[in-house]
């Protein structure tokens, strides 16, 4: 079987100058980054908008298996079968982290012959939006630490900083460590530690800002630490915004790239969903929908995370309403919900199809919840039998949604027509009314019960003392109104990772709630989640090479 390397290479991407011209950017918005990759300055916004029609399309998955479930795959393809249709479509992805693309995950460009290129550019490095965040993150750092060295005027307590370093790596050596020794021109000694670029806050900020001031003004009133007193310091009053406006200033506009077929995709932002919101900038969504008919986007993991997040934090907070909602599953998925060990995927099944489909019924159910919409797309695979595919459809049947086996892995746009013609149907009114699981008025602990039981089926949740104190804290300082991001492990609809299926009677359990004034939310730790993942015992840096030719290996 080819690898997504060798099938890249029997495509000839366009200049991404006709890519941009296809969905009427004006030159002058264009920034080129070599041929094939461009960033569209936000601007392009400002000007009058041609589309008669504006869709939004959500995919999101069932819970995520070591299977895999293809989630960006089935949004690429998707998007290349709306071009095989003739519709005017537009992708609108997050960015690849290069702690992924070095560790267990991989890169995000899609799979087989529904990609994004360039694969190994986008997947390494790309435009550059990640180390500008990384760089913006850690001069704020740089800048706390400065002014404890010289004399602390803010009077900032150093046990109460809560701005730690960022990295676009896994190194789990970083999580926790202690900066600042070597005596008094080393800086003043403190706790500290790294979390992954994809969970900075100044990530976040940049994904859910509408503009530049907005992004301004999100630096500007991102909390720090506090004083001795329990007073909070922001970090507007380190005098150092404008500086981390400067570097943010080209990653601010979305990166412009094509797939296989010359559907034009913007790939902007890369929060991941168990630690951070896991969407792409607003940005990049409201330019895809500016510039065509259709915008498809996806939500990291599965809709238990990324599309909870999605709708409760991005919509509410830009504005958006899609209007519908795709849910990713595969038969070999569903299989590992029911029970069969990963060894055993290719083996004819139907019994475990149907033992994990309660997962599926879930999602489904969730998606309703929000008041959309839901189309399932099985993502095929050349071990499925009919009737393990039957087993799906009917029970989609049943539940009274769209559903489609689409090929698109092996066949591209063209293997998912039928997928993109359940969408059109599911999608061709009017949008209904997005439905949030909370209110903004709810308690702390009221949004934080409702996501865990409605959206994951607990049965209830549990506060430990620490947390409870950070909520009283947030409610104090007037943050009690945000909206919350759960981190929470993908791998199942609970706070363990073991429970697989559709699991019952269990309880989430909430460690810790840290205020991001600046990106707008609450985040809430469950369970053992960490923000600085770890590398496998073998990373998948070690298959990636550089050849006398100039051609990368390894990246997929």
């Amino acid at each position: 079987m080819a690898t997504d390397v060798q099938i890249a290479r029997q495509y000839t991407a366009r200049p991404i100058g006709e890519i941009a011209a296809t969905l009427g950017v004006a030159e002058e918005h264009l920034l080129a980054y070599g041929r094939e990759i461009a960033k569209v300055d936000i601007a392009a916004l400002e000007r009058p908008r041609q589309r008669q029609q504006q869709k939004l399309i959500l995919v999101s998955a069932i819970t995520p298996t070591p299977a895999g479930e293809g989630k960006t795959t089935t949004s690429i393809g998707l998007a290349q079968a709306f071009t095989e249709l003739g519709e005017s479509a537009c992708l609108a992805l997050r960015e690849p982290s290069l702690g992924p693309c070095m560790g267990v995950k991989g890169g995000a460009c899609g799979g087989g012959h529904s990609q994004v290129m360039p694969l190994d550019r986008i997947n390494l490095h790309f435009t550059g939006d990640f180390h500008a965040i990384t760089s913006a993150h850690n001069l704020l750092a740089a800048l706390i630490d400065n002014h404890l060295h010289f004399g602390n005027e803010l009077g900032l307590d150093p046990r109460k900083i809560v701005w730690p370093r960022v990295m676009d790596m896994n190194d789990r050596s970083l999580r926790r460590m202690v900066t600042g020794l070597g005596g008094p021109t080393q800086g003043m000694p403190r706790e500290s530690g790294f979390d992954i670029t994809a969970a900075s806050e100044v990530m976040a900020m940049l994904c859910l800002a509408t503009d530049a001031d907005d992004l301004r003004a999100r630096l500007d009133r991102t909390l720090i630490g506090y004083t001795r007193e329990n007073q909070p310091i922001f970090a507007g009053q380190l005098n150092g915004v404008g500086a981390m406006m400067a570097l943010l200033r080209d990653a601010m506009n979305p990166n412009l790239v094509q797939t296989f077929n010359g559907t034009p995709a913007f790939i902007h932002g890369g929060p991941f969903a168990n630690i951070a919101h896991g969407c792409n900038s607003v940005l990049a969504t409201r330019l895809a929908m500016h510039f065509a008919d259709w915008t498809i986007t996806e939500a990291g993991f599965g809709a238990d995370l990324g599309a909870e997040k999605f709708l409760d934090i991005k919509c509410q907070t830009a504005g958006l309403n899609p209007d519908a909602v795709v849910l990713v599953a595969t038969v070999r998925a569903l299989k590992m919900h029911g029970g069969v060990s990963k060894g055993e995927l290719d083996q004819p099944n139907a019994d475990a199809v149907i033992a994990g489909l309660p997962n599926l019924d879930k999602h489904v159910e969730n998606v309703r919840l929000y008041g959309k919409p839901a189309v399932v797309a099985l993502n095929q695979f050349a071990s499925d039998t009919q009737e393990e595919i039957e087993c799906v459809r009917k029970r989609c049947a049943d539940l009274g949604i769209g559903f489609a086996a689409a090929r698109h892995h092996a066949e591209g746009g063209a293997g998912a027509v039928d997928l993109a013609k359940a969408v059109m149907k599911s999608a061709g009114g009017d949008p209904t009314l997005l439905a949030p699981v909370y209110s903004l008025q709810d308690s702390v602990e009221e949004k934080i019960h409702a996501v865990a039981t409605q959206v994951y089926g607990a049965d209830d949740v549990e506060f430990d003392g620490k947390a409870r104190k950070q909520i009283a804290q947030a409610v104090e300082l007037g943050y009690g109104e945000l909206p919350i991001c759960i981190a929470k492990v993908p791998g199942s609809l609970s706070d363990n990772p073991k429970k697989i299926g559709r699991p019952t009677d269990f309880t989430i359990t909430v460690r810790g709630v840290q205020i991001n004034a600046g990106a707008g939310f609450l985040v809430v730790l469950t369970g053992d989640i960490f923000r600085m993942p770890g590398l496998p015992r073998v990373p998948a840096a070690a298959e990636i090479d550089l050849l006398p030719d100039g051609t990368i290996t390894g990246v997929e």
